[in-house]
């Protein structure tokens, strides 16, 4: 069963992909806010992460930095899910090592799972 972890600071959407995910047989962990995320990352090390950008404390760029400079969760699959979906939010994301960038507004969840899927493989 993949592993996935959502660092994602509002709750109805973290809620909503946890239950989506969760429905397709993915153990699904979360996080709040950044430093819970790299936390998180260190202990569990997911299949996957989808990571949001905007987050309290350490923003999600900063977080994406930092697990792509540890050798422990470097090669963990990261996609952004983002409201940030200006063209240079997109390339900086990609060019720190993102697998996905998707644009919240543009995909539904089952969409989104469907990314997941894709980039598991």
């Amino acid at each position: 069963m993949a592993k996935i972890l959502i660092i994602e600071d509002d709750k109805f959407l973290r809620e909503l992909m946890v239950r989506k995910l969760s429905q397709e047989n993915f153990n699904v962990l979360e996080a709040v806010d950044g430093e819970e995320g790299i936390k998180k990352m260190k202990e569990i090390v997911p299949d996957l992460l989808l990571l949001d950008l905007i987050l309290p404390g350490i923003d999600g760029f900063e977080v994406l930095s930092k697990i792509k400079e540890d050798p422990a969760t470097a090669s963990v699959p990261v996609v952004i899910l983002s409201n940030l979906g200006q063209r240079e939010d997109v390339e900086r994301g990609l060019k720190l090592g993102a697998v996905d960038y998707l644009v919240k507004a543009h995909f539904t969840p089952n969409e989104i799972i469907e990314k997941v899927k894709t980039n598991l493989k």
